[in-house]
């Protein structure tokens, strides 16, 4: 790693966006240290609910990032909410007459004789009718063939845009401002693209990014400027993972719908991408990393989980739980930002890893996450102090049972270090926000999965905290030993004697000089600086590093 690299990171379709919720906790937790990433969100679908959640969540982390003249925050170290991230969103937009398919798109029933019957047979070569006519709004719908082309013309179209200045749209300007950073970065840019290859958007976006975004570049620039051959591209191939209700005939009889994915299939289409990937010359000379992430037959049933009665195809309704072979694409995303090792290779290298399986249940523990020991105990100490954090605001300062947490937790530290006066409503309440998005929630007396939450719902097995620790009755969690999360007993927190407390221990830690901010990890703003305390004061209690 460089210090002159540039990170970029580019989401797809409703996996992807999982996939970058993930990373955004990732982020949340101090894992991206010193680092500004730009993150590009790359649909077809602008009202997809799995979207509009991850997008919600980084503009969630940019408002406690924002510092007065610097909106999106500074670049902090060895601390909570480290990186910087800079958000764009782009979509394919299929909306209006003559977009809503692939017919109307192409214009393949126009012109006249010959030219009108060989654009048909040549159309009839790769596509059925009923491809060609079923609504894009919802995505590719499984026919990658066809939306690796559709995604491909679509950012081509959106350049061509650009460069005439005519027509130009608000997505097409997010997507100028992400190249023109990646044209800019040079051979330094590193981008990583989440997503995956069993399904429609993803899978029909990953094989032609790095050549949309050279021929992008060089398409706006008037062919003044091209992606430079030194930027270096990985990403996840992310195969079968959780599978829907089947779509039923009454649901596939409008023309609009005849075309909807059927997850029965998903197990070959993985074996055949996984195929294309092996052997494609193309994929294999743009990208540098490809990682192999995989899942047991046991897949999540996201039809079930929301009780639909039909197949979602997207929109507003799609707002599947997350999981956690989508934390793993996150983690690759940190080897593939934080290593130099395969990026000089001409030819892709394809990674993966193995878990520890018992009992027919994978068995996590917290190098299994990110690469090798050291920087597994590094993600054991982020992880661990930001869910002790979310305990200590949720459960012990009962943010999640109407009480402000936050604020509890700045009155507290006041009595001890009358330092944070000066922090807002405004931003205790907006951290808190954040808090719950990855704990939980209590609304009236249902309890709300955050993100942690629903990744530990699908690994069954162990999974590195104690399964007191994700607990969902409010008297539990109301009385939880929030020092005491970890499997392994080492990590637990001092109670400072046979009768002391462990939250009381900790708010002492907080009067020493060793948990004060340090000039290293560059906090200039009050807030910064009480992030930074707090996490100097957990990483002291947990004693992992």
């Amino acid at each position: 790693m460089a210090a002159t690299d540039k990170y970029f990171l580019i989401a797809i379709g409703g996996t992807g966006m999982r996939c970058l919720e993930s990373f955004t906790h990732l982020c949340a937790m101090g894992m991206f240290d010193s680092k500004e990433i730009d993150i590009l969100t790359l649909d077809t679908d602008q009202t997809n609910g799995n979207k509009a959640r991850a997008e919600n969540l980084v503009r969630q982390y940019n408002k406690i990032k924002f510092s007065p003249g610097n909106e999106g925050g500074n670049v902090n170290s060895n601390t909570f909410f480290s990186a910087k991230l800079n958000l764009h969103e782009f979509w394919t937009n299929y909306d209006g007459a003559g977009r809503e398919n692939f017919n109307n798109i192409s214009h393949i029933h126009k012109g006249d004789g010959e030219v009108k019957e060989n654009n048909k047979l040549l159309s009839d070569l790769f596509l059925d009718e009923n491809v060609k006519q079923f609504n894009l709004a919802h995505g590719y719908r499984a026919q990658t063939h066809l939306g690796s082309y559709l995604m491909y013309h679509g950012l081509i179209e959106s350049a061509r845009r650009l460069h005439q200045g005519a027509d130009v749209k608000t997505e097409d300007k997010a997507f100028e401002k992400f190249i023109e950073k990646i044209e800019k970065a040079g051979e330094h840019a590193r981008i990583f693209v989440l997503g995956s290859i069993f399904g429609g958007t993803g899978a029909s976006s990953i094989p032609i990014i790095p050549k949309a975004i050279d021929n992008a570049i060089k398409i706006r620039s008037g062919n003044k400027s091209r992606l430079d051959p030194g930027a270096k591209f990985g990403a996840t191939l992310l195969t079968e993972y959780f599978s829907f209700k089947k779509p039923d005939a009454s649901q596939m009889a409008s023309k609009e719908n005849s075309v909807i994915a059927d997850s029965s299939f998903f197990s070959l289409n993985s074996q055949a991408a996984l195929q294309f990937y092996q052997s494609d010359p193309t994929v294999k000379s743009t990208y540098k990393k490809m990682y192999h992430v995989g899942w047991p037959s046991n897949t999540k049933n996201y039809s079930e989980e929301g009780k639909d009665t039909k197949t979602i195809t997207g929109g507003e309704s799609q707002k599947n739980s997350c999981h956690v072979a989508e934390l793993i694409c996150a983690s690759a995303a940190y080897d593939f930002f934080s290593s130099d090792k395969g990026l000089d290779v001409e030819a892709a290298e394809y990674i993966f890893k193995s878990v520890g399986f018992e009992n027919n249940t994978l068995q996590f523990n917290f190098n299994d996450f990110i690469g090798d020991k050291d920087a597994g105990k590094l993600f054991a100490n982020r992880l661990g102090a930001f869910f002790a954090f979310a305990h200590v605001v949720l459960s012990k300062n009962k943010g999640a049972f109407g009480d402000k947490g936050v604020k509890g937790l700045l009155n507290r530290l006041q009595k001890e270090v009358d330092l944070y006066t000066s922090i807002t409503d405004e931003y205790a309440d907006g951290l808190e926000a954040f808090i719950k998005m990855f704990g939980y929630d209590y609304q009236g007396e249902n309890f709300k999965a955050g993100w942690i939450y629903q990744v530990r719902s699908t690994a069954p097995g162990s999974f590195v905290f104690m399964d007191e620790a994700f607990s969902r009755d409010s008297k539990e969690l109301q009385k939880l030993d929030v020092g005491k999360l970890f499997e392994d007993e080492k990590y637990h927190w001092d109670k400072g004697g046979v009768f002391g407390d462990r939250y009381d221990t900790f708010i002492s830690t907080l009067k020493d000089d060793k948990t004060q901010p340090t000039e290293d990890q560059n906090c200039k703003t009050t807030n910064e600086k009480f992030l930074a305390h707090i996490f100097n004061a957990l990483s002291e209690s947990q004693k992992i590093i």
